[in-house]
């Protein structure tokens, strides 16, 4: 089941670490607008695709003031090796057991080539500078998301 969140709601919070073990918090972007983005698994086609796309695009996220900032179950270690594999410039966080997921509604029961399980869901939400949700993606398909996310943030997209 996708997210049910909103835009104009407050951001769920969060404190997980990165691929190097150092601690991010919600309120430590405060100010900033931030990409939060859940993608199911590490070195994986769909989400190499999504990491590479944002990878190309931060610049212009960067400069359309915000951060980015990607989100799985793997471990602090396969996050480590993804981003040295792609030079992804962004830090990858652990939720090793799917709460702040859950939070989101990114955790849930999604359809992979036919069958329904329990998995992530691959979305994406932009948060405000003020830690409200302003725009939600409950389902995202890789190719192509990250330049959306730019547009919305340069105001050349809804």
């Amino acid at each position: 089941m996708a997210s049910t969140l909103q835009a104009g709601e407050p951001a769920p919070d969060f404190a997980l670490i990165d691929q190097d073990g150092q601690q991010h918090r919600l309120a430590d972007y405060a100010g900033k607008n931030v990409v939060l983005y859940f993608y199911p698994r590490d070195e994986t086609p769909g989400c190499t695709t999504e990491a590479c796309q944002f990878r190309d695009e931060h610049s212009a996220l960067e400069a359309a003031g915000a951060v980015v900032i990607g989100v799985s179950r793997d471990d602090a270690e396969s996050h480590q090796k993804f981003r040295e594999h792609y030079d992804i410039p962004f830090p990858l966080l652990v939720d090793d057991d799917a709460a702040v997921s859950t939070a989101y509604g990114a955790w849930g029961e999604r359809e992979v080539r036919g069958t329904v399980a329990v998995g992530m869901i691959r979305s994406t939400f932009l948060i405000g500078p003020d830690g409200k949700l302003r725009r939600v993606w409950p389902t995202v398909t890789a190719d192509g998301h990250a330049q959306e996310v730019r547009e919305v943030l340069e105001g050349r997209a809804q």
